[in-house]
């Protein structure tokens, strides 16, 4: 079947998108990345809280990288401790979001990042949920810090690491529906 050649009258600053992609939908790998991702974290988690928590700091790396369990009730670097309740609300927001961008989900890449986000915010909402003082007040479990940095869990690292995917592959003008978006003009 013959591809059809855009339209030469269309302006060269309209962006232009692909046809509508062919292929199966992502979504079972986003939600298997997610569960993956969750489960790591739950794991590793309900661990080091088993093992570490009132003890001294276990060192990995020298003193660069030390296992001790920390409860933070705030967001990172321990910013808005007494913003608990909005954090829990924030989370459960972004999973309502990705799941309303997986309905329309064709791009592996996408599939991936939105996993790591998702099994992310799930592994923190849980400590939210669940965890002392109470429910939507938990603190999360960090565990892994890093000297002159931060103290954080494996939760944190799939939502940087999802978050910094989300970033190259909108730079890179592709769609989580497997198209891609380019800017026409760019040499003007």
């Amino acid at each position: 079947m013959p591809v059809a050649e855009p339209s030469e009258a269309a302006s060269v600053d309209e962006p232009t998108v692909a046809e509508k992609p062919r292929g199966p939908r992502r979504i079972g790998v986003l939600l298997v990345i997610a569960v993956l991702a969750f489960l790591i974290d739950l794991g590793s988690k309900l661990l080091v809280v088993a093992k570490l928590e009132n003890h001294s700091a276990i060192k990995v790396v020298g003193d660069v990288v030390t296992f001790q369990v920390i409860r933070n009730s705030g967001a990172a670097f321990g910013m808005g401790q007494a913003l608990t309740v909005v954090f829990t609300m924030i989370a459960s927001a972004v999973i309502v979001v990705i799941w309303r961008i997986a309905r329309r989900l064709y791009s592996l890449p996408w599939a991936i990042a939105l996993g790591l986000l998702l099994g992310g915010a799930l592994g923190n909402l849980t400590d939210r949920l669940f965890r002392s003082p109470g429910v939507f007040r938990g603190h999360v479990v960090d565990f892994i810090s890093v000297q002159h940095f931060a103290v954080f869990n494996l939760a944190d690292s799939a939502i940087v690491c999802g978050g910094i995917l989300v970033v190259l592959l909108s730079f890179r003008g592709s769609n989580p529906d497997g198209t891609v978006h380019q800017q026409g003009g760019k040499g003007e």
